[in-house]
């Protein structure tokens, strides 16, 4: 049992974790939505973007970026999960 065990459900687990881990590193990609913010600075600087559409979107990717870096931190086990 204990050999079956090894050669059928522990490659299946491992790879269930692995896919986990990808989406939730795409999901959560903290370096991505940086970019996004500085895309969005650089284009209210050089007029693309207007004042209100600049601070609305300005806002959507904080919250994001501040959700991406707690869960990226709990995900590495640098903060616990609260109960």
């Amino acid at each position: 049992m204990l050999l079956l065990d090894d050669l059928l459900v522990r490659p299946f687990t491992f790879l269930l974790r692995t896919l986990h881990d990808m989406a939730l590193e795409e999901c959560y990609d903290v370096e991505g939505i940086r970019d996004d913010l500085k895309e969005n600075q650089l284009l209210y600087e050089i007029g693309e973007r207007s004042d209100a559409e600049y601070t609305r979107r300005k806002t959507e990717l904080e919250d994001a970026l501040d959700i991406a870096m707690e869960a990226r931190d709990r995900l590495s086990g640098k903060v616990e999960v609260m109960r």
